[in-house]
């Protein structure tokens, strides 16, 4: 149920200081590993379905604990209220029943008096209370008698242990033994959210649970050193924003109320205090500064709050770039958005890219670089893809060790990098396959093979086994649907997501400036099948009849050599400009300032039926395009939206671009037409429908579907 507490296990045969010393060793690198989670889990924030806001409106809850684990923590009690007091706050002390000091009375009593909330706090601290369900039982009624002597309502187990279906034996309105997220803590399962919620018994019965949510104070200042509360601040501040709970939980055994006698086993009580007079400072009249009975009376009157919809941990893995490549980013924002915790495995630009950053709420690992071989020879395009799987694999494995995910969601190319969730597939976790490119045929054409030859066949037989390994199998296009389901796969486990444009970053931009020079634009994967030979041949064509015309080509790819001697060879060197492929946001920015949009595929090739992303790239931002009249593109499209033109024919080439650059009304009414189409099959209208994809796999998964 959870992994062993060293700092009690240790406690009989070490003395504390060292006890904390090995812990730190042990923590150090699992802080380092857990940044994307504590102190802060953003996934944690979300408002509960119907939560009604706190009392009065106020922006948050302010909670104060404080677990009093021996005699020396029972000293200062009396020094912590007045503290408190003094500042106008009150709080609730913890107690156990059964532990190394005998029953306060008097301390229990004086707490009342002043307003203060007594709880019971485990019943031995010993770090047994959970080893069976039969001893539990037998320990739970020890702990309603002390609930009952003591007047106490509420409950926390030590080390803070937890089995939320065990405590209804209990006779509580509330539990604090959770926490949003700690991965410090023995059993390190947070409860993902920063709310309190109800946990329904039978019979109607029930419990609140109330987490905490600030980090501890022996974690911060004994474990870590923090040398200030600026993590609590840092915390406390993010809460706020998010209209949470903070709950933090103080012991009076680790604080130091004389200044004249330091030690690093003890906590400065002016940590504590510098907390109180921040929350005072900076947040007056904005908070409910409530016991944890009130947020349990608060909880339980007929509201009944239940935890949000649950948080997804989705990991998707891509032999791409992520900020260039917009399916992924579409997918991994969406999730994240909702409040899903999305991580993302992918190439690096360049060496000077961190190997890890968060880009819209997405956390983006870079695991290799981006290979710049020659990729024209089989070998040398096949070993970066194998390196990426075999490191890809390593890494997925470690992270889901750490917290198990959800949804592993895979991109192609390779098929076979689906294998690298072999472990979270063992383990329950759901496994999408995403077919951006078919990959057999892709082969053929890059390498232009035969269908029928051994390595196209053993594609084939990947792409099979890739299919039967993952749990369900998204592809790209409606013609490469019926081809998969024809070879691969049942046509139930399989559906078609096309590249839809996300128009928050692909829309017009009408006051941009242009500089009165007519550019035509390609922006993608520079290989055979895309055509770009065609359209330079086809710009030397016009270059005397649009003088001032530039050829702007953004984009990298196997045949960029050869593309740019060409491009020397037809004297064309000041008119056609070659860049390296842009994030998502900047290219977009580029592609605005075209006049033309081209998108030359080949339709003897794999290009026939690869859907092109560009196209409705174009249409979005009000730029006109110049499609080759492919099966797929004929699929989409109609002559009303785009201009087409025969695939292969560099004059039909030619004449389609000066047509649609000089002949303004037609194109005018071109791009009004592609925008609306554009607006009614944008990436916002669809993304329902990978949200609920995710669900149900989800739902499948727990009920054992």
């Amino acid at each position: 149920m959870w992994r062993s507490n060293l700092y009690y296990e240790l406690k009989p045969y070490f003395p504390r200081r060292l006890r904390m010393a090995l812990r730190r060793i042990l923590t150090r690198r699992t802080r380092q590993r857990c940044q994307d989670i504590w102190p802060i889990d953003e996934t944690a924030g979300r408002l509960p379905d119907g939560w009604p806001g706190w009392p009065d409106g106020k922006q948050f809850a302010f909670v104060l604990t404080h677990d009093v684990e021996g005699p020396q923590g029972v000293a200062k009690c009396r020094d912590l209220m007045r503290l408190e007091k003094e500042l106008g706050f009150r709080s609730c002390f913890n107690l156990i029943p059964e532990g190394d000091y005998p029953d306060p009375r008097e301390l229990r009593e004086e707490l009342a008096r002043n307003g203060f909330e007594v709880g019971v706090h485990d019943l031995k601290h010993d770090g047994k209370l959970y080893r069976t369900h039969r001893e539990f039982v037998e320990n739970a009624r020890q702990i309603n008698r002390y609930l009952k002597k003591w007047g106490a309502s509420g409950f926390r187990s030590g080390f803070m242990h937890h089995n939320l279906d065990w405590l209804h034996e209990l006779q509580i309105q509330y539990d604090t033994s959770t926490f949003d997220t700690d991965p410090f803590e023995p059993q390190p399962d947070g409860v993902n959210t920063i709310f309190p919620f109800w946990v329904p018994g039978e019979n109607g019965g029930g419990y609140v649970e109330i987490p905490y949510t600030l980090p501890q104070d022996s974690t911060l200042f004994l474990l870590f050193r923090e040398p200030s509360p600026e993590v609590w601040k840092r915390k406390l501040d993010w809460l706020v924003e998010r209209g949470g709970m903070a709950l933090v939980n103080v012991h009076p055994d680790y604080v130091n109320f004389d200044k004249s006698a330091k030690t690093s086993q003890e906590i400065p009580y002016t940590h504590y205090r510098e907390l109180l007079e921040y929350v005072l400072n900076k947040y007056p009249n904005l908070y409910w500064q409530a016991l944890p009975r009130e947020i349990a009376e608060f909880c339980s009157a007929g509201r009944r709050i239940r935890r949000g919809a649950a948080r997804r941990r989705v990991c998707m893995l891509t032999h791409s770039i992520y900020e260039s490549d917009n399916r992924v980013m579409r997918y991994a924002e969406a999730l994240a958005e909702r409040g899903d915790v999305v991580d993302v495995a992918s190439l690096k630009r360049d060496a000077r890219q961190p190997d890890a950053e968060t880009m819209e709420r997405v956390h983006v690992y870079h695991l290799q670089q981006r290979s710049r071989k020659d990729q024209q020879k089989k070998g040398a395009y096949l070993l970066p893809l194998l390196r990426f799987w075999l490191v890809s694999s390593v890494w997925l494995t470690r992270k889901h060790l750490r917290r198990h995910y959800d949804v592993i969601h895979v991109h192609n190319v390779p098929d076979f990098l689906v294998f690298a969730a072999w472990l979270p597939k063992l383990t329950g976790a759901k496994i999408i396959l995403d077919i951006h490119d078919i990959v057999p045929e892709f082969y053929a054409s890059k390498f232009h093979l035969d269908t029928d030859s051994f390595g196209v066949k053993t594609l084939k037989q990947v792409e099979r086994a890739s299919a039967w390994f993952a749990d369900h199998v998204i592809i790209s296009n409606h013609l490469w649907h019926q081809t998969f389901v024809s070879r691969s796969a049942p046509e139930g486990k399989c559906s078609v997501f096309v590249n839809r444009v996300n128009q928050k970053v692909f829309h017009r931009r009408d006051s941009i400036m242009k500089n009165g020079k007519p550019i035509i634009m390609f922006p993608g994967g520079l290989q055979w099948h895309q055509g770009l030979d065609i359209a330079i041949r086809a710009f030397a064509m016009i270059r005397d009849k649009l003088p001032e015309a530039e050829f702007h080509i953004y984009g990298d790819g196997n045949m960029k050599e050869e593309l740019v001697a060409l491009t020397r060879d037809l004297c064309l060197t000041d008119k056609v400009r070659f860049f390296d492929p842009l994030p998502v946001p900047q290219i977009a920015q580029a592609m605005s300032v075209a006049d033309l949009g081209v998108v030359p595929k080949r339709a003897d090739s794999f290009g026939n039926e690869a859907y092109s992303t560009k196209i409705m790239e174009f249409m979005s931002l009000g730029v006109p395009v110049v499609v080759s009249s492919t099966k797929i593109d004929r699929y989409y499209f109609d002559d009303s939206v785009v201009r087409f033109f025969e695939s292969g024919n560099t004059d039909a080439l030619a004449e389609a671009m000066l047509d649609v650059l000089r002949n303004e009304e037609s194109r005018r009414c071109m791009v009004a037409r592609a925008s609306e189409y554009a607006a009614r099959n944008n990436w916002e209208a669809h993304k329902g429908d990978y949200l609920k994809l995710v669900d149900s796999l989800c739902s499948a998964g727990r009920n054992g579907a």
